[in-house]
């Protein structure tokens, strides 16, 4: 059975790590962390952990993260398969990721510091990372008007006039292990947040990586750099979008701001 497109960039490894019990399967995460000297958002040795039951929220997931370089994993549904795509997720955009972790933790203390303040822009960004971290991807293409299309939700020019330079012009990568996960039963209404970068679609990894590192390191990370894209419209992600139709559907095709689809047909 082929491969989706979704997980092609991590597919050898995921077929390594699937048969393995919890236990081996952390082994072999750690190894190709230190193998790779993936690093936390301060620096710190990055190791996955067995996750202790109930946890204790995002800002203590992440603070423990960056204080201590330690990635809590569960090892039982719901959350294994999440976390197991996040571990993964480390190890593709290890920058970036450690970034993200920084950030992260900088947001929380913000909000700590100042509890009431949970609207302001502060609270945004600490919202936009979230999306980024859990359902982004990586909109890669040195044609600035595709991106442009993909802001203005021009779906027919995008994904059906100018399909042919979509595809020859346009990267794909996910960094959203939240996303990951929704994909294991896709459905046609799955939309993730897609962060423009302007490189080459065929990038290697480690020029997305310091990319998105360095776009997530401007002062401040604008919120409003995040596009919603229906992923499988996006040609290549689904067959059935081969046919202009796919595109004819204004609940999931919206031409403007749009509130989470409840469309769950099979794609």
């Amino acid at each position: 059975m082929p491969t989706s497109a979704w997980l092609r960039p991590i597919a050898g490894r995921l077929a390594e790590l699937a048969p393995l019990p919890f236990a081996a399967r952390l082994a072999r995460l750690n190894a190709w962390a230190q193998d790779e000297g993936l690093r936390s958002g301060c620096g710190r040795p990055l190791r996955f952990v067995p996750a202790a039951p109930g946890g204790g929220g995002r800002g203590a997931y992440e603070r423990r993260v960056h204080d201590d370089g330690e990635v809590p994993t569960r090892d039982a549904p719901p959350g294994e398969r999440h976390d197991l795509y996040n571990a993964l997720m480390w190890l593709a955009w290890p920058r970036a990721k450690a970034r993200l972790n920084a950030l992260h933790v900088a947001a929380a203390s913000v909000r700590d510091a100042a509890p009431g303040t949970v609207a302001s822009p502060r609270g945004r960004l600490a919202d936009a990372l979230t999306l980024l971290d859990e359902n982004g991807v990586l909109w890669l293409s040195t044609d600035r008007s595709l991106a442009s299309a993909l802001r203005a939700f021009d779906w027919p020019a995008l994904f059906v006039r100018r399909r042919a330079q979509v595809r020859d012009r346009v990267g794909l990568r996910v960094l959203g292990h939240g996303l990951l996960g929704r994909l294991d039963a896709p459905y046609k209404a799955i939309t993730a947040h897609a962060l423009p970068l302007p490189l080459p679609a065929d990038a290697c990894d480690a020029q997305v990586d310091a990319a998105l590192a360095e776009r997530l390191g401007e002062a401040p990370f604008d919120p409003a750099a995040l596009a919603p894209l229906p992923v499988l419209g996006f040609p290549g992600w689904c067959d059935a979008n081969a046919d202009p139709a796919f595109y004819d559907d204004p609940a999931v095709f919206r031409s403007g701001r749009r509130r989470a689809a409840g469309d769950s047909r099979s794609c």
